[in-house]
């Protein structure tokens, strides 16, 4: 593959499984370093079951655990990556979940746990990645944009299932 990406910091939330994993090793495939984030010490194995497989493609990168819903973890996640890497690229805005119960039924645990992982996670990683982009202005020898945010969403953001009214206004908030 091409490497169009060389020489940039790449910050993947939820790359532990599943559509983040997918991005993490596409990202390091195009050139990136990428840091393979996971949310809790048990997601761990998973994380660095997806940083070998890059590794051994020979791509580079490291994992980070951070839950993006906690603020002061996002804010250490960043300062991380920026003492080892020097700044962040890119944000792959892509961790998410889902807690499901009927609308009657379901706690507000259940309703704020999907709230702050899934729209607030967001918000605050996207306003760190801003800030260090702010920071440390173009590099355009890497590229041609001071940074690079993409929000992962879903198309249960306007077509919502039962039992899902928390993940679905998530994905609604974030298509404002």
């Amino acid at each position: 593959m091409d490497q169009v990406l060389k020489g940039q910091i790449a910050i993947i939330t939820g790359a532990s499984s599943g559509i983040g994993a997918g991005v993490a090793k596409s990202l390091a495939a195009a050139g990136a370093t990428v840091v393979v984030n996971y949310p809790v010490a048990a997601t761990k194995p998973a994380a660095d079951a997806v940083l070998k497989e890059i590794t051994d493609a020979g791509g580079a990168g490291i994992v980070a655990q951070c839950d993006v819903s906690q603020e002061g973890q996002v804010i250490r996640l960043f300062a991380d990556v920026v003492a080892q890497y020097g700044t962040v690229d890119i944000l792959i805005n892509n961790a998410g979940l889902q807690r499901d119960a009927k609308f009657d039924e379901m706690t507000l645990d259940q309703w704020n746990t999907v709230i702050s992982v899934n729209l607030t996670g967001q918000f605050l990683c996207a306003r760190e990645a801003i800030r260090e982009f702010l920071r440390r202005g173009p590099r355009p020898e890497v590229s041609a944009a001071t940074g690079k945010i993409i929000c992962m969403s879903s198309v249960h953001e306007l077509i919502p299932w039962g039992g899902h009214v928390n993940y679905a206004t998530s994905k609604g908030g974030l298509k404002c």
